[in-house]
């Protein structure tokens, strides 16, 4: 659950909205009403999503199964996964009004949404929960089967929402997060895609990142599996580092608290250059990073700075009395040597 949700599409990608709309989750009753005690704006909020979620209660008399397999294969057509020779077999044998006919297959698509498993598996990417953080902001958030998660700034997880028993517990990465899983009594798999590997654990604690086409994995305590596309294994330790690059996964000696920093909304710099430094701005508050001197993006920075505010981490920059920072008119930055001349 998040604080700081503003709009109705925001609650209707939570579960534990979901659940508690439905009441099929009897956990989420006071944490829902809690969320908007005196807060009148959050109770609008709520009312709006509930509106958008009512009006998929048509009623309608139960469709036939005709009609469950004609929405069925509308909505497979979409995604190419029938011939035209199945499409034909769901014909209507007989013309009906254009009204009648859309409000039964919309009642039909709903019904097929509720209640096909293989087709949400189909529909993944398009059905998956998905919570991100925006920049500047580091969030913490518990996922489904309870497992904690700190998503650094400018991040995005998505995940399945069919983690019931001992299936699989899917998460996709875009950005670094960390990971604390929790264990299940079946004890099944956890997950986690990157754009060039998975990481497969049964519970943990690591720290992911998968940026700019390159990822990470700091691996805290447990064990997990790295499994690429093209189907090469790696074990992991406790205290593990390993990177993806230029199509090899490789063990490095990576310092825990630096790589965690960002945790405790700090970052610490150990001869990292200039350019490097402009590049974790651009990631984490989104804004470009220009570099004026000569070979300024190669100079290099130890310390620590703030994580959790741009100005102040700014400031900090130029306090060091070597660099000077001005925002452009674009709400840029400019970074430049000090003294140097526009």
């Amino acid at each position: 659950m998040s604080e700081n949700y503003r709009e109705p599409e925001d609650l209707l990608s939570d579960p534990s909205f979901l659940s508690w709309y439905y009441d099929t989750g009897k956990e989420n009753d006071r944490t829902w009403e809690d969320w908007k005690a005196g807060r009148p704006d959050r109770d609008v909020l709520i009312k709006k999503a509930i509106v958008l979620l009512e009006a998929t209660r048509l009623p309608e008399k139960e469709p036939s199964l005709f009609q469950l397999q004609r929405a069925e294969a509308a909505l497979l057509q979409k995604i190419g996964a029938i011939t035209p020779e199945v499409q034909e077999s769901f014909k209507e044998p007989a013309a009906r009004s254009s009204i009648g006919r859309y409000r039964w297959i919309a009642a039909a698509s709903v019904l097929v949404l509720l209640a096909t498993g293989a087709f949400f598996t189909r529909m993944h990417h398009r059905t998956h929960p998905e919570v991100r953080t925006d920049f500047g902001q580091i969030s913490q958030r518990r996922l489904p089967d309870g497992t904690e998660v700190m998503m650094n700034a400018n991040s995005r997880i998505s995940y399945a929402d069919n983690w019931q028993g001992d299936a699989d517990r899917e998460v996709w990465v875009d950005g670094e997060v960390f990971f604390h899983v929790r264990k299940t009594p079946s004890k099944s798999r956890f997950i986690v895609h990157t754009e060039h590997f998975d990481i497969i654990v049964t519970g943990t604690q690591f720290n992911v990142s998968n940026r700019h086409g390159k990822d990470n994995v700091l691996l805290q305590e447990g064990s997990v599996t790295l499994r690429t596309k093209d189907g090469k294994t790696l074990l992991m330790k406790p205290g593990d580092f390993v990177t993806f690059d230029s199509a090899v996964l490789e063990r490095k000696i990576g310092c825990k608290d630096m790589l965690l920093a960002w945790k405790e909304q700090k970052l610490i710099l150990d001869h990292t250059s200039i350019s490097e430094l402009a590049l974790m701005i651009k990631d984490l508050y989104g804004k470009t990073v220009s570099l004026e001197g000569d070979s300024i993006a190669e100079r290099k920075l130890s310390g620590i700075l703030p994580n959790n505010n741009l100005d102040i981490l700014l400031q900090a920059l130029e306090a060091t009395a070597e660099y000077d920072v001005v925002r452009d008119a674009h709400d840029g930055i400019i970074i430049r040597a000090h003294g140097l001349k526009n």
